[in-house]
């Protein structure tokens, strides 16, 4: 039997695993099978907690399609609860470093990058107004903060069909490794409400890359000033960030119960 905790981040929700007593082999299928709602445990992202030579852990992140991605803002809030202390985390998007607050964690997500290679797109372009679109929706923004972002930034959020543009933009040959889909609308100068179509998991009630993404992107359009409170279906985040700095990103992380499971039967 293995044992795991159920978390979430304003909504986002996941199962993570202790592997650094028993260390356990994950792989696309299994990851798949324990996030499926209906025959598994269920969940947004499988998190594996492993050790790490240069840091207290390591951080292995598996959407819910099974594929493992570099990155979850909403994840690594949890690391410093489920692991009971401050810690620096190692991930696929770097050295991150989360420290406990009172209901919650404030997490160093290191510095954005811009470059159109660096997000990655298929080929050179602008990326803070990108000569591309979809429809009826404004040029982007885009944003590498460990995951690759695009962000709209759009007059009347809830006019926007998120269910239905999200996979399509995610999917496109413009994103060779797909990309996160964030729909945004400024409704103040400190203030943004987002909504997310998260690669390989779908629209979610939270995602922290995807805040830090937007407001990066709207403070270098000049549309916002950090610190930037990023206003999503299941609460708020706090994001600060000054060009040529790294990303703070401060909200709520909840333990919601333990339990066992035997991982062959998945």
């Amino acid at each position: 039997m293995g044992r795991f905790s159920k978390m979430h981040g304003l909504g986002n929700d996941f199962v993570v695993i202790d592997a650094r007593a028993a260390p356990m082999a994950m792989n696309e299928a299994l990851a798949r099978a324990i996030a499926d709602r209906h025959a598994g445990i269920g969940c947004d992202q499988l998190i594996v907690i492993g050790d790490a030579p240069d840091a207290d852990v390591s951080m292995q992140i598996f959407n819910a399609d099974g594929s493992e991605v570099e990155a979850c803002g909403n994840a690594t809030r949890c690391v410093p609860l489920f692991v009971g202390h401050d810690v620096t985390i190692r991930t696929r998007a770097g050295l991150l470093d989360a420290r406990l607050i009172d209901g919650g964690a404030s997490v160093d997500m290191g510095a954005p990058r811009f470059d159109w290679d660096a997000i990655p797109l298929a080929y050179a372009m602008d990326t803070l107004a990108m000569p591309a679109s979809w429809e009826e929706l404004p040029a982007p923004a885009a944003v590498n903060v460990g995951n690759p972002h695009v962000i709209f930034f759009v007059n009347d959020l809830d006019a926007v069909d998120t269910a239905r543009l999200g996979p399509l933009i995610e999917q496109d040959l413009l994103f060779p490794q797909r990309v996160n889909v964030n729909f945004a609308q400024v409704v103040g100068e400190n203030h943004i409400r987002l909504i997310v179509w998260e690669r390989g998991a779908g629209l979610t009630r939270a995602c922290g890359t995807g805040a830090c993404a937007t407001a990066v992107a709207a403070i270098r359009r000049k549309l916002a000033r950090g610190p930037v409170t990023v206003t999503l279906p299941g609460g708020d985040l706090v994001i600060g960030w000054r060009p040529g700095g790294s990303i703070q990103m401060t909200g709520p992380a909840t333990h919601v119960f333990d339990g066992e499971a035997d991982w062959a039967r998945f």
